[in-house]
């Protein structure tokens, strides 16, 4: 098994779990916030469902301007998880061409064409794909919570869902 493939797979699984926390949000609540310097539940689920486009910026080129990159707007659940799911397949494609040599170069943020960072491609696959999106589906929760939503089962039992029991 190569360091793609293992990447891959904590790909799946991570998007799996992103998935049934974001088919349970209220397409009525989009606008709500639970503070007023909060992102809109709305905002941050869209957010949420293009993280696994990133992986294919990732993979696929040698640096990404977010500036360059325009998110479309989602006004229910449904075109959420089109999108997301439309995201994930693109993700999974990019997954498949992803070699250890390619894992191993370097990866550039840019901000209005200068860089940011430049590191690794293996590492900003962990931490600006898979750990950046982990960080905002624990904020979603937050917000599920918040509007009293069940929470799922994400890396162990919640107060609602205890895949264990």
């Amino acid at each position: 098994m190569t360091t793609g493939d293992l990447l891959r797979t904590e790909f799946e699984q991570e998007m799996r779990t992103t998935r049934r926390i974001l088919e349970r949000i209220p397409s009525d609540k989009f606008d709500w916030k639970p503070h007023e310097k909060s992102m809109a539940l709305g905002g941050l689920a869209a957010h949420i469902g293009n993280v696994p486009n990133w992986a294919v910026f990732t993979i696929r080129q040698d640096e990404l301007d977010p500036g360059s990159v325009k998110m479309p707007p989602v006004t229910s659940t449904e075109e959420l998880l089109a999108a997301f799911d439309a995201n994930v397949a693109a993700g999974l494609a990019a997954f498949d061409e992803l070699t250890d040599e390619r894992i191993a170069g370097s990866w550039s943020l840019l901000v209005q064409g200068k860089p940011l960072f430049t590191m690794p491609r293996g590492i900003v696959l962990r931490k600006f794909v898979f750990s950046h999106l982990i960080h905002h589906r624990g904020q979603l929760s937050v917000y599920l919570r918040l509007l009293d939503v069940p929470v799922p089962s994400i890396y162990g039992p919640s107060a609602d869902e205890n895949p264990f029991a």
